[in-house]
Parts: structure tokens; C-alpha cells; sequence
């Protein structure tokens, strides 16, 4: 029987599995307008350091997903306000990764008093709008072509992204 998996903090030793999940999100086309993942220090910059994680199986298994969070904005009003990026490993889809990711994000971002999580996911993402709205998240509106794919079977063409956002119960109450 395959160990539990287990969220635990995204380190610089993760970095070539969370480059290799990423990648594998980017090809499939509905993951991000990005071409390719960016280097461990594009990543470490933009991400925030408190709210980066990654599920592994068992003590020091396999990366089966990743979870980070980036800020919205630097204006004190938004300070509160955050971006989630939540990426599986193929094989591991299906499993609960996506889910346990989530939920241990979320709690870690209401610790840290983090009052709203938005999430941009094109369409054809149904299993992310799925996985986000069961965690809480609704939709808030449908930013129509709001950037044009640079890559892949869809390079040129405008896609719409669904904004969805959680906000908590807990922070900025």
C-alpha cells in the first residue's frame, strides 16, 4: 500500500519535480498562458514564501503536486489578497492531491490573516473549476479573452479566464 500523501513546505530541493509537474501542466494547454515554467529563482521571487507547498508520499517520496501562492498587488489595500497556482502530477490526478494541497494552503493562508484567494483557470479546466468551487471557491466572473495562448495547439488564439475566489470566514472578518 503506497504512504499517505502529505503537504509540507516547497523547498529549493523540490525544485526539479515541481518544474517537472509544471511542465507537464503547461503542455496540456489549460493550465497557464506561460510557455515554460520559470527558473527556481524566477519562482522563489514571485512566489510567497510562506504559502508554498508540496504533497510527497511518504517521508522523502515523489512530488505529487504543488501549491503556491503569489500576491496580487503591492498597494497596502490588497495585502491580503492572494493568487493560487495549484498544479498535480499527472499519474497523481484523481488521488486527492489537488484537494489536500488546497485545504492545507487555505489554512495556512488564514493563519497568516489572508482574507480573499483568487484563482484565474481557463474553461476547459474542469477539473480545477471543479476541485476550487469544492473547496469554497465561486466564480466571480469570466474575464473574456483576456490573453492569447503563445504556444501549443493554441498559439494565437484569445482565451477567456473563469475568476473564481474564496473568501474566508475567518481572516479579515
Amino acid at each position: 500500500m503506497a504512504p499517505r500523501p502529505k503537504p509540507v513546505p516547497l523547498e529549493a530541493r523540490h525544485w526539479p519535480e515541481v518544474e517537472r509537474i509544471h511542465a507537464a501542466g503547461i503542455a496540456g494547454g489549460h493550465a497557464t498562458f506561460e510557455a515554460a515554467p520559470p527558473t527556481w529563482e524566477g519562482f522563489d521571487a514571485a512566489k510567497l514564501a510562506g504559502h508554498r507547498l508540496v504533497a510527497v508520499a511518504g517521508e522523502d517520496g515523489p512530488v505529487l503536486g504543488w501549491i503556491a501562492a503569489s500576491a496580487v498587488s503591492t498597494r497596502a489595500v490588497y495585502a491580503g489578497v492572494v493568487e493560487v497556482s495549484v498544479y498535480v502530477d499527472p499519474p497523481a490526478v484523481g488521488r486527492g492531491v489537488g484537494r489536500l494541497l488546497l485545504d492545507a494552503f487555505l489554512a495556512s493562508t488564514e493563519a497568516a490573516g489572508i482574507w480573499t484567494v483568487q484563482a484565474g483557470i481557463f474553461p476547459e479546466n474542469a477539473a480545477s473549476l471543479a476541485l476550487h468551487g469544492a473547496a469554497g471557491f465561486r466564480i466571480v466572473g469570466v474575464r473574456e479573452r483576456v490573453g492569447r495562448m503563445a504556444y501549443g495547439p493554441l498559439a494565437g488564439q484569445w482565451r477567456d479566464v473563469v475568476l473564481m475566489e474564496r473568501r474566508s470566514a475567518v481572516a479579515g472578518t
